[in-house]
């Protein structure tokens, strides 16, 4: 009966339109007072959710990322991406496409990817004739990149999430080589549709152009180098590594490129500190929601169920993927990944797939989810600055969508997409 509470409770204040960490919050309150339980046990377990050190990681990554956005870093990898890919047909979609997963891996962050690159691309593909929708669907899609960045503060909460069973080393190893597949597809469905529409090709500026654009850009990218290098190496632990991140761009925005100013970095701070109060309160508050769903052995019961349906692993992987999917479309990725990560990772351990494996597994379904309605956060950004309607985007994502659920079934069903990185640098 408890759980029942718990679920339907929680279920119910999402359907009305609370938010996410007060549904979280109440149902699981809803749930100790039926229980009998002290009021204490669930604001101990909030506390103490919040309490490890390698979360200090989070807020110095949202802030560098915020950081980079201000500080010219977007307009430089914008010129290294056009500089590079403009030439090809529907060249635009494909400058986009870089550009984002660029950006993506010094912000680390899908939701700052689109608001910096949409709000430099989509008008201007838009100026030169492309249409509203594929520049929305280019844009959102490619942006969803950044959550395997090691620039990511979704990492840090997986491996918190996953009780320490994964090293942040090896979780940023495994998110690697699939991002590279991500953006091969990005690439291949933002081509495809291109010479569909008959988009035009652009000129090829020449080697010298290409060479000059990435040496501007560099600096900003060598963010992604110093973190992967520092953690390796040892010089300095992931949370280090979100200081030093922190570091490099101020170094880089108010000495070496001159373009972030004092009202700037005050709104960037302050952006950080409210990304930063939202993503604790969830971890807090999922934290007691996470003691319940242990209390009451959710993880056994649902693994039970799925084993009622397939002794196969690959049909168990698919319901995982479906579930993740669907429960993204709902959550934001941080309560996405707090809520389901000890439910089923012992799940997909059990049939096979390692830690590292599942975490980017999970990763890649909640970015998917981020681009889709009811909630489809990116999706709604990349809209408002398309000037178009969620709508009228849903109806051409179809090709953009299949790419990444093509990757996604990849990394899913061939562990070496995600394991071969880590297994050759850290055994």
């Amino acid at each position: 009966m408890a759980l029942t509470i718990l679920c339907v409770s929680f279920t119910f204040l999402l359907l009305l339109g609370v938010p996410v960490a007060f549904s979280i919050g109440l149902s699981s309150l809803a749930t100790i007072l039926y229980e009998g339980l002290p009021l204490a046990v669930g604001f101990q377990q909030m506390i103490s959710g919040m309490n490890p050190f390698s979360f200090l990681a989070i807020p110095f990554f949202i802030f560098a990322g915020e950081i980079m956005l201000y500080g010219g870093v977007a307009d430089r990898i914008v010129g290294f991406a056009k500089a590079l890919a403009g030439h090809v047909r529907g060249g635009l979609g494909m400058t986009n496409v870089l550009a984002c997963t660029l950006f993506g891996g010094v912000s680390g962050s899908p939701v700052a990817d689109v608001s910096a690159m949409g709000a430099v691309l989509i008008p201007q593909m838009k100026k030169e004739g492309y249409h509203a929708d594929y520049a929305v669907n280019v844009t959102t899609h490619a942006s969803l990149v950044g959550a395997l960045m090691p620039t990511s503060h979704n990492l840090i909460i997986f491996t918190l999430a996953a009780s320490g069973k994964v090293s942040i080393a090896a979780l940023i190893l495994a998110g690697i080589v699939p991002a590279i597949i991500l953006t091969v597809c990005n690439l291949v469905a933002a081509y495809a549709v291109a010479v569909k529409r008959g988009y035009p090709a652009g000129t090829f500026p020449g080697w010298k152009i290409v060479g000059q654009s990435f040496a501007a850009s560099l600096p900003g990218l060598l963010v992604v180098v110093i973190i992967i290098a520092g953690i390796l190496s040892g010089a300095f632990t992931a949370t280090e590594s979100a200081s030093v991140a922190v570091l490099w761009a101020l170094f880089l925005s108010a000495i070496v490129y001159r373009k972030l100013t004092r009202e700037q970095f005050l709104k960037a701070a302050a952006k950080a500190v409210k990304t930063t109060g939202t993503v604790l309160l969830l971890i807090g508050i999922s934290s007691m929601f996470g003691y319940l769903i242990g209390l009451y052995g959710v993880a056994e019961l649902t693994g039970k169920t799925l084993a009622a349906t397939s002794s196969s692993p690959w049909v168990i992987f698919l319901w995982v993927n479906i579930i993740l999917f669907v429960l993204g479309t709902f959550l934001d990725m941080a309560a996405t990944i707090l809520i389901c990560t000890p439910i089923f990772l012992p799940i997909c351990q059990q049939y096979g797939m390692s830690t590292e494996q599942f975490g980017i597994v999970m990763l890649i379904n909640c970015a998917l989810g981020l681009n889709t309605p009811p909630v489809g956060t990116t999706q709604f950004v990349g809209c408002t600055i398309g000037e178009i309607s969620v709508g009228e985007v849903m109806k051409t994502i179809w090709p953009f969508y299949g790419a990444l659920i093509a990757a996604l079934m990849l990394v899913t069903y061939v562990p070496g997409f995600a394991m071969w990185l880590p297994n050759l640098v850290l055994k």
